[in-house]
Order: C-alpha cells, then structure tokens, then sequence
C-alpha cells in the first residue's frame, strides 16, 4: 500500500504542479500503524514531487489505543507537527455504546502522552447524544480538554449510519435509539461551555484557541483545490471533482500499471453554487453575496428570495453583504442549508 501511494504521488505530479504544499493530513483508516520509516519515504516523494512548505501543517489522526509513548516519541521526530485523536468519550459506558476499541484511562493517557512527546498543536474529537449521556457526564468530557489545554476540539452529534452494528443493534431494541431533543440540549451546552473557556466557535463542530484553526480543513471549506492520495481518497481543482477507487486491491493493481483509478465529476455553476453555501455556512466567516452573484445575477436573486424566512426568523444574520448563522440555526445547518440549494441548472 505504501509503495502503491508514492507511486500515485509520482503520477499526480504534472497534473498538479501548481502545489507546493501548505497542509498535509494523514486520515481516514487508522495511518497511526505507519512506521515512521514508511511515513519518511512518503514524505520524501512528496518533497520530490511537489516541495513541502517549510511552514506546511502535517496532521496525523490516531487512535488511543494503537499509540504508546514510545510511537509517540517517534512521530514528534518526523515532520508532523499535529495529532487529530479520536477520544469520542472519557466515559467507559458511551465507548463501550459506539463499540470504540479503546477505554477511558486510555483516551485519557494518549493525551497525556502526547503532551509529554512534545506535541502542543493537538485536536481531540468528542461525541454528544449518545444514550444514558448525562448533560453533567458531557460537561465532565469538555472540562477534561480544558484541562489538558487541548487547543483545538472537534464535537459531533452522534448519528447512525446504515449497516453498522450500531444500527443493527438500535433495529433489534438491543441498543437505544439516538434522541435529537437530548442532541439539541447537549450542543447548546457545548457552545456555553467553549464560549466561557474562550474557544473559538469557528465552524459548526469545530472549537479552538485563538490562531489554532485546522488550516487544512479551513481550506476545504474555503474552496481551495486540493490532491488526495490513496484508495477513497478524494480531489478538487476548483472546478472538477474526483475519487479514487475504494478497493485496495483494485488500487494497488491499478496503480502498478500507471493508472490512477478514479472517477471524475465535471461540477456545473449549480453544483459549485450549492457547495460555496454548503461549506461558507459551516464556518464563521459565512456566504459573501457578492461570490454568490460572481455565479450569475439568477443565483443572487434565488439566494436572496430563499432566505428571506430564516433572516426573519432570525436564524440565519446579515451583516452587509455577508450572511451567517444564528446560534440557533448552527444545530439546524444541514436542513437550513439544503433549504438554499438549487436543485436545477438556471
């Protein structure tokens, strides 16, 4: 698979000369069980292909239970200068619900650990509305990361998707469902909380201390054209979108003959219209008229018909020519936002 990867960074390279590279980010499968050798020859292909900025922000995502402090001290001796740890919960009753690998004296531990080695620029996910969560139990997980002065933290609602064994188990009554009202009284805990800890409120899941944005997920939802590499893995230049392949086998076969095996998608100004409203209302900075009117005058005039309610309402606020959500409307964003989309070319 390794091998399989530089090889696609070597074959990507010409049509992507226009990088060097700002952000890098290790994710999706567990990249933790890299060695730091193996991470060491990607980055040298990188390096040969692209250049790696000498300020670029290197994010690795692990989970608790397959770092030590012995990995850890490894990875703070490579280029990566930021962890992304998937703690989900410090309570065993919730891991054990989300059947998570890991308990809570390690999700606790990784932290701790990676501290020590040397790692200051961390983000830690945590899960709200999971079943038997008490609203003291998920103030008890925030207050853990502010105690650690984990710098940058990522909450999601806990949702289910279809065929996992959660699912399984909440369709037999062998698990309970998900209660959207608990969901909704866990979030406004959760913007409480970070605003009196003095955490940003910069996208809707994502929190962090001034000047610790994910510069690389900020890109992502700041439209900037970006390569992934790998099976699954996903790419955007501004105007096209593709993916890989999910298959590893079928990846690596393909990539061994010289071909890339992804799917390419031509994005329409109705398809780029919707994701600039989908991504710009995730963040703080939010959807700017006048991008929406670069579209075509139809789309601004569409844009300032449909959300005329959610401004009465108050859920969604105007500043000028910029366009935000409401506290209130954070919670509501996927309904609020698919409100907005055009559903056909003008």
């Amino acid at each position: 698979m390794v091998a399989a990867i530089i090889r696609e960074i070597e074959l990507q390279k010409d049509e992507w000369n226009h990088l060097p590279i700002n952000t890098i980010y290790f994710g999706g499968g567990t990249p933790s069980l890299l060695t730091v050798s193996e991470l060491e020859d990607i980055f040298a292909a990188l390096n040969t292909a692209f250049g790696i900025q000498a300020d670029a922000e290197i994010t690795l995502e692990a989970n608790p239970d397959d770092v030590t402090p012995d990995s850890l001290r490894d990875l703070r001796n490579t280029p990566i200068n930021r962890l992304s740890i998937g703690i989900q919960s410090f309570s065993e009753a919730d891991l054990q619900y989300m059947n998570r690998a890991h308990n809570a004296h390690e999700a606790r531990a990784c932290l701790e650990n990676a501290l020590q080695a040397g790692f200051t620029n961390l983000t830690a996910d945590l899960i709200y509305g999971t079943p038997g969560m008490s609203d003291e139990q998920w103030r008890e997980n925030l207050h853990t990361l502010f105690d650690l002065g984990i710098p940058h933290i990522s909450c999601y609602a806990l949702t289910v998707e279809e065929r996992t064994a959660l699912a399984h188990f909440i369709q037999k009554g062998k698990s309970a469902p998900v209660d959207d009202v608990q969901s909704a009284r866990q979030f406004d805990i959760l913007v409480n909380e970070m605003q009196t800890h003095n955490y940003e409120h910069y996208e809707i899941s994502n929190f962090c201390k001034s000047g610790n944005y994910s510069r690389h997920n900020t890109a992502y939802w700041q439209g900037e054209s970006y390569l992934g590499i790998g099976p699954a893995a996903h790419s955007f230049d501004g105007e096209r979108r593709s993916w890989n392949v999910a298959n590893n086998a079928q990846y690596i076969r393909d990539i061994q003959t010289g071909k890339i095996p992804c799917e390419i998608e031509e994005l329409t100004p109705k398809d780029r219209f919707n994701e600039y409203l989908m991504t710009g209302f995730r963040t703080k900075w939010g959807c700017d008229l006048n991008k929406i009117r670069d579209f075509g005058e139809a789309f601004g005039q569409h844009f300032i018909e449909a959300i005329q309610p959610y401004l009465d309402e108050k859920i969604i606020i105007q500043e000028g020519d910029i366009f935000r959500l409401s506290d209130k409307g954070k919670f509501l964003s996927d309904g609020i936002i698919s409100d907005l989309f055009l559903i056909s070319d003008f």
